[in-house]
């Protein structure tokens, strides 16, 4: 007999938003798949995902899922260490299966990064796309220039954890160190002057131009428009290194400074 083909599709599409609450866009309704993927997630970055707040979209399936189904898979995103809080797009058969799931429903987190009319709108999230982190030498290019016009914002002060700073519509520069369990974020590039040890997000509203400069890398996570990876996907060369991290071709790319 021919063995069975193994399907490696993810079944689930992550994003996490601003406000750090996760984004789970199913793509495929198979709840054991999706609560293995999900405690895979936990188990590999405990301190991004567990128990996490989790936004469940069924958005992108042909069609809602009954409130069984639906039921089963919440109970299995919480067997596997997230929090299922809401549910995501505003469409009838959705709002009606937050009313029997006894679920909040969030029509605009899904919003902001949904196509309209065909076209590309910027993502205020991270997306979990798997691949892995290479080391390359980085193509020359000049820094982005955050839409608006506006100075950077800087921040003298260190970042310190549960701290979050954010930099609308503008490039931010940390003059000294961003700590484990903190958060900065720009529209625009991030420049981090000293140790990156939390959580660093540049094109928070979808600028794939953006990129992140730090003096000594040990992140939790680094995101450039919604692509992101953690620190166990980062060749252990290049943490305490000068790096880069930028986007190419849909990739993220992360690489010494003194290549």
């Amino acid at each position: 007999m021919a063995a069975a083909q193994i399907d490696y599709a993810q079944a689930g599409e992550l994003k996490i938003g601003q406000v750090g609450i996760a984004n789970l866009r199913v793509r495929t309704l198979d709840v054991a798949q999706l609560a293995q993927e999900m405690r895979e997630r936990v188990q590999r970055a405990p301190k991004l995902f567990d128990r996490a707040a989790v936004v469940v979209d069924f958005g992108g399936l042909a069609q809602t899922p009954d409130v069984a189904t639906a039921r089963a898979l919440i109970e299995a995103l919480r067997e596997a260490g997230v929090i299922p809080v809401a549910l995501s797009y505003g469409s009838s058969d959705n709002e009606k299966l937050a009313i029997e799931l006894g679920l909040p429903l969030l029509a605009k987190f899904r919003a902001q990064y949904e196509p309209v009319g065909g076209a590309s709108v910027p993502t205020s999230a991270v997306e979990a796309a798997p691949a892995r982190a290479e080391t390359v030498s980085p193509k020359a290019a000049p820094a982005p220039i955050a839409h608006g016009g506006q100075p950077g914002l800087i921040q003298t002060a260190p970042v310190r954890s549960g701290q979050q700073v954010y930099a609308d519509n503008r490039d931010l520069t940390v003059l000294t160190t961003v700590g484990a369990g903190a958060e900065v974020l720009a529209d625009g590039s991030v420049h981090i002057y000293g140790a990156l040890r939390g959580r660093a997000l540049a094109g928070a509203q979808g600028n794939e131009k953006a990129r992140i400069f730090c003096r000594e890398f040990h992140a939790e996570l680094v995101a450039v428009a919604g692509h992101y990876k953690v620190l166990e996907d980062i060749p252990k060369e290049l943490r305490g290194k000068a790096v880069q991290i930028w986007l190419e071709d849909g990739q993220l790319k992360i690489a010494a400074l003194d290549n």
